[in-house]
């Protein structure tokens, strides 16, 4: 893509990019993405079924739009979503389809001039890269004698950006004022919810295809920053971690972010935002879903956060319910998809958390066979005796451990 568009070049600046996005084969390859990632309708009430069924004129008529400047998106509809563990919600931005197909195809254009500029250890939704990675760079540090920790979190970041200051950043980079239009009509759409729409003034779409480019692109500066003084800053979108040799150095690290947002109107959270010492028993930081925590003996343990294990207790409840009247190998069946996806991300902890769902899994599904022999409460006790650990193994229910231990064999057969 980069190399299509290298024409475009003026003055160290991309011009005529608009004719890329609306072009006939970015358009239907951004269509494809959102197609295949299905997701909710948006306020126009136009689903991804719908507008499958006549895509081809659809997509004629956003080309046309774009290529005239007549496109303009329409609010977001804006969802509130439990979070686990608390009785507090999050907002869930969906953007119509349209203007996920239009956002996507806008993504396509600008990802490749962008990712040029991007530091080497931003991680967050960038080809090629993974929490995973960002995950083994923090392990590695660790390791290496970085055990004092500048956990930062950034208050409300993807609702409190600077439109202004990001629309600067863009236009850097791109000349083109139809496409900037286009991106700042985005920004400017504001969001509807219960009926009522709210302008947005500052802050990004949440929810928007184009959200975690323009995200990156607003804290580009800051990872540029803090690698030029030799601080090991590690980000995943908003998500970061520094870590330092010493306290003093932690200190200073902190110092600088603090200055820095503060000049690009971001605010660090009092509480969340905090300088841990990794070589204190106890003492422990989440990044990315994980916990990294020192124990009493002075062992360092990579495991599955709380919350993160309290949404997976969730989930498979939903799966697990007593009153369940599927055969217990369909439940099973239903249940296993969640299993190995949780082990798909998590299979880093260690393995006496996986060990330990695994044995509330099972209680889980030994309380439905009280359930059905008219006994209470939970399957524990003799019931593991009526019902062992190899009835579900054999039933093909997925096991944590199992795959953990699995995965380490490989890894030792791989070192030798």
């Amino acid at each position: 893509m980069l190399m299509a568009l290298s024409r475009g070049v003026k003055g160290g600046k991309w011009f005529s990019l608009i004719d890329k996005v609306a072009s006939d084969r970015t358009l239907p390859l951004a269509w494809e993405k959102v197609q295949s990632r299905a997701g909710a309708c948006g306020t126009d009430g136009i689903t991804v079924a719908r507008f499958a069924k006549d895509s081809q004129s659809r997509l004629l008529a956003v080309k046309e739009h774009l290529r005239k400047g007549s496109y303009q998106p329409k609010p977001v509809k804006r969802m509130r979503i439990p979070k686990a563990g608390s009785g507090q919600t999050r907002p869930l931005g969906i953007p119509t389809v349209t203007d996920r197909v239009v956002q996507q195809a806008v993504r396509l254009v600008l990802e490749p001039i962008f990712e040029r500029r991007f530091a080497e250890h931003s991680y967050g939704f960038r080809p090629g890269r993974s929490c995973h990675d960002a995950l083994r760079r923090v392990d590695g540090q660790l390791a290496g004698g970085h055990h004092y920790v500048v956990d930062i979190d950034i208050q409300g970041y993807f609702d409190t950006i600077d439109q202004s200051r990001l629309m600067k950043l863009v236009s850097e980079e791109v000349a083109d004022r139809a496409l900037l239009a286009v991106i700042e009509s985005f920004l400017k759409a504001g969001v509807l919810e219960e009926g009522q729409w709210h302008s947005s003034e500052e802050g990004t779409p949440q929810g928007g295809v184009i959200s975690p480019l323009l995200s990156n692109l607003y804290l580009d500066e800051l990872d540029h920053r803090m690698e030029a003084e030799g601080y090991a800053m590690t980000r995943y979108a908003d998500d970061m971690v520094l870590l330092c040799h010493s306290a003093e150095q932690a200190q200073q690290a902190l110092a600088t972010v603090r200055r820095w947002m503060e000049s690009v109107h971001l605010r660090l959270h009092p509480e969340k935002t905090r300088i841990v010492c990794m070589d204190e028993p106890g003492a422990f930081f989440d990044f990315l879903g994980y916990r990294f925590q020192r124990t009493g003996k002075g062992k360092l343990l990579r495991l599955a956060r709380p919350r993160s294990v309290q949404k997976f207790r969730e989930a498979v409840r939903q799966h697990t319910r007593r009153s369940n009247a599927y055969s217990m190998e369909e439940i099973i069946r239903r249940l296993n998809p969640r299993l190995r996806g949780w082990f798909a991300y998590f299979r880093q902890a260690y393995i006496t958390q996986h060990r330990s769902l695994d044995g509330w899994v099972r209680m889980r599904l030994r309380s439905i066979y009280r359930k059905r022999y008219r006994k209470r409460g939970r399957g524990r006790g003799c019931d593991h005796s009526l019902w062992p650990n190899r009835h579900f193994a054999e039933l093909g229910l997925f096991s944590l451990e199992q795959a953990k231990s699995e995965a380490i064999r490989l890894r030792k057969g791989a070192k030798h």
